[in-house]
């Protein structure tokens, strides 16, 4: 079958690579109909992930067709439209009973690299490295989905593919942020970061009944897309002091709830930290994540709030507000999306018109084009905000 392959370092290119099997009775096999571009792709492509593979294949937000079934699928049938969960989970570990699906024991297939890398071993992903779970990607014409009673969810009629392939990552991922965040009616939310995360969050502050929701971020087309169909109010961090501005719009107190959804950021400076300067100098690229989102929301947050950190980072961060953090008594959550909990809820949402996803999808490529749909996504260009691929 045809994949979208890792070459190197900001390399990709479309190869033959063997069909996906079967492997346990409760595989299944799915045909790809859409998958999407998403910035945790992102630290993989520029090669910040050491166990990552020439040849694998990238990509963890997809839905297809189900085309072959273990004896020990029950939930599926051949023929079913589904859209996979993003994280890898087994459903009958301790952590997977508490509805902690992203920490799963059995979601990876190398949990001793995981384990020297975090401290435990945690649920694995599509298109990571063993340390993060070890499965082929979604950018290929098909994939084998392990646990697949688990993992899969049956896409009402009325949300079609471009909207349905959002609910595999960025729709719960968002609502994990609403969740860790504990908003309610009334809160005043800040989310940090206007892309399919971001919007996704601020659109799960509202429905739980947020006041006001306000996203940051420095592009036009996206703070455009967040105001059309999330409702969200806008800053354009370029051109505002956000968290003198966020006070103005929260009582003089800040925002009840800072959600980063950024990541790995460059903002285009040269390092500021000596750890930064050090790294940089002594090992090329492989200088500390830079939490520069996470600084920002801590030091807007107000007194006794919450921080949610959303964004992908893969392993140490210099320069972080500790001192903030307990002199304002704040709380700090962190996860990956247990989307196993949600996604059936979420889809009907989707299907009532209350999640809008629709706009998400600014780029169609068949995946032949999927090296220049991460070009666009990583770059921005052309307002691009999500790439998704039709293999």
């Amino acid at each position: 079958m045809r994949a979208l392959c890792w070459l190197g370092a900001d390399g990709l290119a479309v190869r033959q690579v063997p069909d996906p099997e079967l492997r346990n009775s409760a595989d299944a096999i799915v045909r790809v109909r859409r998958s999407a571009t998403c910035g945790a792709d992102l630290p993989l492509l520029a090669g910040r992930a050491p166990a990552l593979s020439v040849g694998d294949v990238l990509g963890h937000e997809f839905l297809g067709d189900v085309v072959e079934v273990g004896p020990g699928v029950r939930r599926h049938r051949v023929g079913d439209r589904v859209v996979v969960c993003a994280a890898v989970a087994c459903g009958n570990c301790w952590y997977c009973r508490q509805g902690l699906y992203a920490c799963c024991d059995n979601g990876s297939t190398g949990p001793a690299a995981a384990e020297a890398a975090w401290g435990q071993p945690t649920g694995g992903c599509y298109g990571h490295p063993r340390s993060a779970g070890g499965f082929a990607g979604s950018h290929a014409e098909y994939v084998r989905v392990p646990y697949a009673d688990v993992g899969a969810f049956a896409v009402p009629e009325p949300v079609d593919d471009d909207r349905a392939v959002f609910a595999s990552d960025a729709v719960p991922a968002g609502w994990l942020a609403a969740e860790l965040g504990e908003v309610s009616p009334g809160d005043v939310v800040a989310v940090w970061g206007a892309g399919a995360v971001g919007q996704m969050a601020a659109q799960a502050a509202l429905l739980r009944g947020a006041d006001r929701v306000v996203v940051i971020d420095r592009y036009p087309q996206r703070l455009g897309l967040a105001q059309r169909h999330v409702g969200a109010e806008t800053l354009d961090y370029l051109s505002v002091d956000v968290p003198a501005e966020l006070r103005e719009r929260s009582g003089g107190r800040g925002p009840d709830v800072c959600v980063e959804a950024v990541g790995m950021a460059w903002d285009g400076t040269e390092p500021r930290s000596l750890a930064e300067r050090f790294a940089a100098a002594a090992l090329p690229g492989a200088a500390p994540d830079r939490p520069i989102a996470v600084r920002e929301a801590v030091h807007a947050c107000r007194k006794g709030g919450t921080v949610v950190v959303l964004g992908t980072f893969t392993g140490f961060v210099d320069t972080f507000p500790l001192g903030a953090v307990m002199q304002k008594g704040l709380t700090v959550r962190a996860a990956r999306q247990h989307g196993q909990r949600w996604i059936p809820m979420l889809l009907d949402r989707m299907a009532r018109g209350e999640i809008h996803t629709g706009h998400l999808a600014t780029h169609h490529l068949p995946l032949e084009q999927g090296a220049l749909g991460y070009d666009l996504f990583r770059t921005r260009a052309d307002g691009c905000l999500r790439a998704v691929f039709t293999p």
